[in-house]
């Protein structure tokens, strides 16, 4: 019998014991407002993609790592680089020092990214980078290394995270300020309906504004607040939302509340369908869908009894593919330890595999559709989300409610609610406040060579001794100069990339211009 006395989701919805009010549901899969789903038959024609997010050490490791995950039956990559990567600097940076390839792979160059995609066809791949304030740079390494290969970039599929505001609300990895920011993201918008058709120039991340601690309906809100500022930014740059808005992507968690997330993904599609016809005007239909990757939670994974996670990603898994996501990560039950090991990513990447060919979870389209239960938390989640998104217009918008802390302070008080929760028990994490046992889970753990660092220095130092450094200089001049105009500014990026510039020459330019964000509180 359980102890609880009250019944609240997460997100602190309060639940009663039963639901039998009867739901005409407001539209069939592939309808506006599409919640039930983006495409009439969704799985039932194709699968969600299985994008297991990889990288560590060396371009050379990350590159077997992935060549390996394609042979056990992964459909698409998805890039992990570093932190120096992520900050822009190179390996050989002071403040580089004992970082690099630590949590991801580490490219200074378009020499790494050669390395990093050799013997991959990139126009049979999709991938997808996990980069954000450098992400136009890596975007431009990502297509000459594909045009190296004879692949055009109008065949070149895939998508770079390219959010920016919600680095400033959760993870930390921005440069420049925001407004020279949004114009980096706008500017990529434009390149990319120009150059590269099929590629994604933005993934509006709510994952990591929920790993910080949001809700559930934080996560959306502030997910879609941030879309909101992106979309004006373009309008305001002179491009049209049907121009950009198909192109749009979206990254959500998938949490342990099993039933809260699949009405999450549900209210939130119905929710953006709304906003982009309603206040955007938009005509195109492919416009209103919101199309999301999901992983699962990483915050949600013990360091004690670690096996235990393989049940957790599972069911986190389940959640997503019932919300009807279109690309899926599941999480290596070591990662509480560790980067994955080959082993454990393939664990990880085979749970995917049983629930989609084993389960019949893939052969309904919104298989919870009409549950009286899942529909009224869907109408309460949409109805919250509002909510808050009214708030946040009434801040200013999401530039405005970020610089001034409001929507951090938010997402903090949530994280110090759930933590509070934990630690009085009335939130239950097995194995670690409850259900405890003295023995220690032993399990292999990755390690990345420490030699590592030294080898990508010395490639950067042979790298600069062998490129022609006059032309890098004059490359680098051109993008100043263009940072300093209203120009478009990912053409003299190329250049520069194209000239062996390094990721952290080509920051340093922008940064001589656009200058470096400090929060100020």
């Amino acid at each position: 019998m359980s102890d609880q006395k009250e019944f609240r989701t997460a997100s602190g919805i309060e639940l009663r014991s039963f639901y039998e009010q009867v739901y005409t549901p407001d539209s069939k899969p592939g309808e506006y407002p599409y919640t039930r789903g983006i495409y009439p038959e969704m799985y039932r024609t194709r699968l969600w993609t299985m994008r297991q997010y990889a990288g560590y050490g060396s371009a050379e490791e990350t590159n077997a790592r992935f060549k390996y995950l394609l042979s056990n039956g992964q459909t698409g990559l998805s890039v992990a680089f570093d932190l120096p990567t992520q900050m822009g600097y190179d390996s050989d940076h002071p403040l580089a020092a004992g970082e690099v390839g630590k949590v991801g792979v580490a490219i200074s160059s378009l020499e790494d990214m050669e390395t990093l995609f050799e013997g991959i066809p990139l126009d049979k791949v999709s991938t997808s980078m996990t980069i954000n304030a450098p992400a136009a740079i890596l975007l431009l390494m990502y297509e000459i290394v594909a045009e190296k290969q004879g692949v055009s970039p109008e065949q070149l599929s895939g998508t770079i995270q390219n959010d920016i505001l919600k680095e400033y609300v959760a993870r930390g990895t921005y440069i420049f300020p925001p407004e020279p920011s949004m114009r980096l993201i706008t500017d990529t918008f434009a390149y990319c309906r120009q150059h590269l058709p099929k590629w994604n120039p933005i993934s509006i991340s709510g994952y990591h504004i929920r790993e910080a601690g949001a809700t559930a309906v934080q996560e959306v809100a502030f997910t879609l607040a941030n879309a909101i500022a992106y979309c004006e930014r373009a309008l305001e740059a002179g491009l049209k939302i049907d121009d950009f808005a198909p192109r749009l992507s979206f990254f959500f968690v998938a949490d342990s509340d099993f039933f809260e997330e699949v009405a999450k993904f549900r209210a939130a599609r119905r929710v953006w369908a709304k906003i982009v016809k309603e206040r955007f005007g938009a005509k195109n239909p492919r416009s209103m869908q919101l199309r999301f990757h999901c992983q699962t939670s990483g915050a949600s994974l013990t360091a004690q009894q670690p096996l235990n996670n393989i049940v957790r990603v599972a069911y986190q898994a389940m959640s997503a593919i019932l919300g009807g996501a279109q690309s899926l990560h599941t999480n290596a039950y070591d990662e509480a330890l560790a980067l994955p090991t080959a082993e454990s990513a393939r664990l990880a990447l085979r749970t995917q595999q049983i629930l989609a060919y084993e389960t019949g979870v893939a052969s309904v389209v919104d298989p919870l559709g009409g549950s009286y239960f899942v529909e009224h938390l869907t109408e309460e989640i949409e109805n919250r989300v509002w909510s808050l998104l009214y708030e946040v217009e009434n801040r200013g918008g999401a530039v405005r409610a970020i610089e001034t802390g409001w929507m951090q302070a938010q997402i903090h008080e949530s994280a110090y609610a759930k933590q509070l929760a934990m630690e009085s028990q009335e939130r239950v994490v097995v194995g670690v406040n409850k259900f405890q046992t003295d023995e220690e889970e032993r399990v292999e753990t990755l390690r990345v060579n420490e030699e590592l660092e030294y080898k990508q220095k010395q490639r950067l130092k042979d790298l600069r001794n062998r490129r022609d450094t006059s032309q890098v200089q004059e490359a680098l001049l051109a993008v100043k100069q263009v940072a300093a105009s209203q120009d478009n500014l990912l053409p003299v990026i190329k250049k520069a990339v194209a000239s062996y510039a390094t990721v952290g020459e080509i920051c340093d330019a922008l940064r001589s211009v656009f200058g470096e964000y400090n929060p100020p509180y």
